[in-house]
């Protein structure tokens, strides 16, 4: 059986009756939006693997029980991912722990040593302030900037109406940007 052959409704029917090669063709599927996802809410490689395989095995353990209320099969993965991250950071919080591999950032052919310290440490800057948001924003921000998903799809991922996505948004990126501006980051290169 090839992907092309089923919808994606023919292989969750499938996938919920047992058929491992049909769910094994939704994690294909989805396996990369979802790690993307965990990676950016929790900053750590081996973290988002981890809760990466997790997010999958509880899918598979409970897709039998998975009704189609019309909205994606993703937005139900996303919802796993996002409640397994917000166990982490529940369990992390009161374990205190100091990462030791951050996001490096790499050099550019041709840039100045000095131009790539500072932009490294203005987009760690920006990194940190994303991950202070509350878990909710993170969320928006990675589905709209690391997903490239439209306010549509993140509002049915979210459960919240296209306007309020639009709206908290909105008053993301202001919040952002006064906090940018209070630590004197410029993210235009210069």
């Amino acid at each position: 059986m090839q992907e092309t052959d089923f919808k994606e409704e023919e292989i969750l029917s499938l996938a919920s009756q047992g058929d491992r090669d049909a769910f094994g063709q939704l994690y294909e599927r989805y396996v990369d939006r979802i790690f993307n996802y965990v990676y950016y809410r929790t900053g750590n490689l081996h973290d988002a693997e981890d809760l990466t395989a997790r997010v999958f095995q509880r899918a598979m353990n409970h897709i039998k029980n998975y009704t189609d209320r019309g909205v994606p099969f993703s937005a139900w993965l996303y919802r796993i991912a996002h409640n397994l991250v917000a166990n982490w950071h529940r369990d992390r919080s009161r374990r205190q722990e100091i990462p030791l591999d951050d996001l490096p950032i790499l050099p550019t052919r041709g840039d100045h040593p000095e131009r790539n310290l500072v932009r490294s440490q203005e987009q760690e800057a920006l990194l940190k302030l994303i991950r202070r948001l509350p878990p909710e924003r993170q969320s928006l921000l990675i589905l709209k900037f690391v997903e490239n998903l439209s306010n549509a799809e993140i509002g049915k991922i979210m459960g919240r109406s296209e306007g309020a996505v639009k709206s908290l948004y909105h008053r993301t990126l202001l919040a952002l940007r006064d906090h940018l501006g209070d630590q004197n980051i410029n993210l235009e290169g210069e």
